[in-house]
Formats: C-alpha cells, sequence, structure tokens
C-alpha cells in the first residue's frame, strides 16, 4: 500500500509480518519521498541512526503518548509540506483535487464539471450518504427542485464511466436516502 498509494505520512512499525519496516523504507525511498514516522520499541540509539539513514522522517519508541505521536505528526507535515495534499483517494479511484483530474487504477476518466464536482464531494466525506437535494444545492449553490432528475443522470454517468476501468462499485445508492460510496 505504501507503495501504491498517495499518503500524507505514513506510520510504519518495524516488526511486520512479511518484511522487515526497514526493507519496506528503504523499497519506498527508492519510489517515493512520503513522510515516514517511525513507531517502534526498538529504542537503542544506532537502529534510530539506522533508520534515519535510510529515510525516516522521524522516531517514536514505544509505549508512547498519543499526544506526543500527534505532535511529531504535525511537525513532520509542517516541515516536508506535505499537509496541503491535492489528492483524494478511495480504493482505485483517485481524484488531483488542484488539477481537477480523475483516475481510476491508472487511467484517467473524462468527467464533466458537476460529475467531478459530485466525486469530489463524495470522497471528502466516503461514510456520508448525500441526498440528491444536498448532492445538487452542495455543487450548484441553487435550490433544488423535487422533481428534477439531473443528480440521478449524473450518477448514472459516473458509474458507466468508472464501470469501463473497473468491475467494482463505487457510488450505492441507499434507497430512501440518496448516495454514498461502497465500503
Amino acid at each position: 500500500m505504501a507503495l501504491s498509494g498517495d499518503y500524507s505520512i505514513i506510520l510504519m512499525d518495524l516488526m511486520l509480518p512479511m518484511k522487515t519496516g526497514e526493507e519496506v523504507l528503504k523499497e519506498l525511498r527508492t519510489v517515493k519521498n512520503t513522510p515516514v514516522l517511525i513507531i517502534s520499541a526498538k529504542a537503542e540509539v544506532y537502529s534510530r541512526i539506522e533508520l534515519f539513514k535510510i529515510g525516516a522522517d522521524d522516531y517514536i519508541t514505544k509505549p508512547f503518548d498519543i499526544d506526543e505521536v500527534m505532535l511529531r505528526i504535525q511537525a513532520v507535515l509542517r516541515r516536508t509540506g506535505a499537509q496541503s495534499s491535492t489528492w483524494l483517494s478511495f480504493k482505485d479511484l483517485r481524484l488531483d483535487t488542484e488539477a481537477k483530474r480523475v483516475y481510476v487504477k491508472e487511467s484517467e476518466i473524462s468527467c464533466t464539471a458537476t460529475e467531478y464536482l459530485i466525486l469530489e464531494l463524495l470522497l471528502k466525506k466516503p461514510k456520508t450518504v448525500f441526498s440528491k437535494r444536498r448532492l445538487y444545492e452542495s455543487i450548484s449553490g441553487d435550490t433544488y427542485l423535487s422533481d428534477d432528475n439531473t443528480m440521478n443522470v449524473h450518477i448514472s454517468n459516473l458509474r458507466k464511466k468508472i464501470a469501463k476501468f473497473t468491475s467494482a462499485e463505487y457510488i450505492e445508492t441507499v434507497y430512501g436516502m440518496g448516495y454514498r460510496l461502497v465500503n
């Protein structure tokens, strides 16, 4: 996941099931600059020094105080400028909020402005059910007319465009309530 996803920061333990955290960090550094905060029970100075040499951005030992971890995350993000990520992701769907582009897996899909705004809203709040009224009014700023079929058409078009690149469902209808991302 670290190699394929776009993240603002990665919190990594060193004791992983298939590879060591050191191995994962070395692989990650060959292709990405994502900030990495190591969380480990290893407290020896030489372990920390080696991890910093291979690319760790910070290191905290277990047991730790959660407030300290949060402050260290904020400090790393501030130092690296990663807190202003322009990507939103959900499964294989990614939005570049700066360039206003949509990708399914590695393929770009062409969206209308309204379709893009619907996806952006859904990805910003992936567990939220959005009524047609809420979607329409959030995107357009206009008052929703109850007999308007516009949102149904946009959702249908988005589903078709996404389906060209994956069989996975991304937008589900919650009958009587609206739409949300499929968990």
